[in-house]
Order: structure tokens, then sequence, then C-alpha cells
């Protein structure tokens, strides 16, 4: 029998007995479904961590009290022990690292904006030094930066998020505009562009002022973190964070053989830190689906076995006009595959789906990515050829004539 009539014979089967069909499928569908759901979410949380939750380039590293990520509390109660970076730490390594191209710090805390009438609450209240928002990968749309004058003499002046121009000064123009963070008035002097939401929570809520009059105002206990930018990636990189570290070391008099007192991030080492967390959450996800394909191919061999059953005389006849076992063979396997692959485009549409309606609903981020589309709908097909050659094996071995004389 040819393929193109197994497979109108099988979507004929499928659609004949559509309640039969839907349930069949529903394993199937579940199994890829969850698979694709998750590989788009993981796939679009990767990408966006590497492009905004890090937002600093790939030449650019961070010393700081302890990482942006702890995965213990024996970690968080050791990192909490060490002596916190000063602003005094970020002028040594500025005045003294060679292989810099340029050195930041950054202070931040949460706090309020107000003017006028208009206020907003948890806001990011951010110290920098004047080289912060080039290695922030921040570009100022409107008005100017901030400039080693207003650091020098810690000006009251502020760059500000997108959502600090839209609610608090919504209306007017922004730039020379006074506004008050934490009830201390400040002059707007710039405006950053628009980042976004992460998870739902907006990225331009925020302020920034010059790290010295943040220390004037909130004064100077809380670590430092210090941004230096190496210029390139791979060998110049590394002679940078080897130079900082070892700056370090000395100004914190880390003995030898003693382990760093501070940390040292790259792009590189938050990414794939993620990365590894994402793919055991991925494995896990991708384990729990394939017990939905064993239970969708499970029940798709007993259908198929029920479908031999009640096609036995079709069957007979089949074989009496001179069709050989493999082609019965074919036909019902045929039939099994496509009804595998339609639970499997049928997954992959709920996957792809709900994963978009997670990122409308949550904001949290996903990239369909066309090889998990195409892994899912093999899978899917695998399954059903897997668990239909019992069934196919079982109507090719019938004898033609016990097969006629079966009752219709």
């Amino acid at each position: 029998m040819e393929f193109k009539e197994s497979f109108k014979l099988a979507l004929q089967s499928l659609w004949a007995n559509k309640l039969r069909t839907v349930l069949t499928l529903l394993g199937v569908v579940i199994g890829v479904a969850s698979v694709i759901a998750v590989v788009t979410l993981i796939n679009g949380a990767n990408v966006y961590v590497a492009q905004k939750v890090y937002r600093y380039g790939a030449d650019v590293f961070t010393a700081s009290k302890q990482p942006r990520v702890i995965t213990s509390a024996e970690e968080y109660i050791k990192f909490q022990r060490r002596k916190i970076l000063r602003f005094d730490d970020y002028e040594y390594i500025a005045q003294n690292c060679k292989s810099c191209q340029s050195v930041g710090a950054l202070l931040d805390t949460t706090g309020s904006v107000v003017h006028d009438t208009h206020s907003t609450t948890d806001t990011d209240i951010r110290g920098w030094t004047w080289t912060m928002p080039p290695m922030y990968n921040l570009n100022v749309v409107l008005g100017r930066g901030l400039s080693p004058t207003d650091e020098q003499h810690a000006s009251h002046v502020a760059i500000i998020g997108a959502d600090i121009r839209d609610n608090v000064l919504a209306g007017l123009d922004p730039i020379g505009q006074e506004i008050r963070i934490d009830g201390v008035p400040y002059t707007v002097i710039g405006v950053g562009e628009r980042q976004g939401k992460t998870l739902g929570q907006s990225q331009d809520n925020w302020v920034a002022v010059p790290i010295t009059t943040y220390m004037h105002t909130y004064g100077s206990n809380d670590s430092v973190t210090i941004y230096a930018k190496a210029g390139s990636v791979g060998p110049q990189l590394e002679r940078a964070t080897e130079e900082v570290r070892t700056l370090l070391r000395v100004r914190r008099h880390d003995r030898l053989g003693q382990e760093d007192s501070f940390t040292i991030d790259t792009n590189s080492t938050f990414v794939s830190l993620w990365k590894s967390i994402s793919s055991s959450f991925a494995a896990v996800a991708v384990a729990i689906a394939a017990i939905s394909l064993v239970v969708g191919g499970i029940v798709i061999m007993n259908i198929m076995l029920v479908s031999v059953t009640e096609r036995t005389r079709e069957i007979g006849i089949r074989k009496a006009l001179g069709a050989k076992k493999s082609d019965v063979m074919l036909q019902f396997l045929i039939e099994s595959a496509t009804m595998a692959l339609v639970g499997g485009m049928i997954g992959v549409l709920g996957g792809v789906g709900v994963a978009q309606i997670v990122t409308v609903l949550l904001g949290f981020p996903s990239s369909v990515q066309l090889w998990s589309v195409l892994v899912g709908l093999i899978v899917a097909t695998s399954v059903g050829v897997f668990f239909g050659v019992y069934p196919a094996r079982k109507a090719a071995d019938l004898d033609p004539i016990v097969a006629l004389r079966s009752e219709l």
C-alpha cells in the first residue's frame, strides 16, 4: 500500500472517532507541550540573562564583597563576615590598574521620588561614579550624563529612568526639574533609555546620583561594587581581572595561600551559572514529560490493538487481494505514527501558546527554538512507531482465512 494512501486512511480514522482520538492523544499532547513550553521559556531566559540581567558587556567585570548568586545559607554567612569594599578601594583600583580601560563604582538602595503631588516608591536609588553609565550599557537619551565635576563637588544632580519621567514628571520637560529623593532635592540633568520589564517588574524605576552625593546622604558603611572595563575579552580581560585581584589582595592584606576576601564576577561567569541551573530545570521537566509520552504511547498501542480487532475482516480482504505482511504492518505503523505526529503538532502549538501566555501575564521572556519544535515532533512520531510495532505485527500475522470468517 502506498504511503500516501496509508496516511490518508489514518487521518480518516482519527476524524471518524474524534472523542477517542482526543483521549488517545492526550498523553502525547501533554508530554510534547510540557517540553516545548519549558524549553521555550528557558531559552528565552538564557538570552535575557545574557543580554539584560547582567547589563554590562563581556569585557566588563566586577569586584564585590559577595557574589551576586548565593546558593546556600552557609555561603551567605561566610560572605557576610567579609570586610566591605570601600570607595577608597575603588579609587585605589582606578589609579593603579594599568590593564583597565576604565573603572567605576556603584552603591544602591531603595527609596521614594517626589515631584509636587506625584511620587514613586521602591525606586532604585543608585550612587554612580561618572564612568558608570557606559559600563552599565546605559545610554542617556535626553540631557547629559554625570561628569567628573559632579562627582568631585558632590552635586545634587540626577539621571532618571523612564518610569520617573512618565509617572513623576508626566507632561513636563524633565531636564532642569527639581525632584526630591528621600526628601533631598536634586536637579534632573538626564533621562536614561527605556529598559523594559524583567519577570513583570519594571527596570526603569530608578534614579542615579553622583556616588559622593549618595555617600553624604546615606553614609559610607555599605559595600561598594567596583566595575572595571578591560577593553576586550580573552587575554586582555584575564590580565585586567588578575591585576585587580592582585591589587585588592595587597590592599586588603589577604595572606598568601588564603582565598580572596572579595569576589570577582564576569558576565560569562554569571551566564554559565544560570545555564547550569536552567539545564537542571530542563532535565527535570523532560523527565516528567517523558512519563506523559510513555503513557501516551501505551494508550496509542491499546487503541491500535482495538483497531486491529475492529478491522480484522478488512485485513483479511487486503491479504486475500495480495497484500503482503509488510504492507499490512506498514499500514498500521503509519497510522500509529500519524496519530502520534498529530498529537505532537498539537502539543507544539500548545507548548508555544502556554509559553507566550506566561510571557504576556508575567513578563517572563520566551524564545521559540526551531530545533526544539523539530525534536518534539520527531520524538512524538518515534513514540507512535515504537508503540505501534506490536499492534502492527499482530495485524500482519493474521491468517487471511480466519480474518475473512470474522464477523463485521
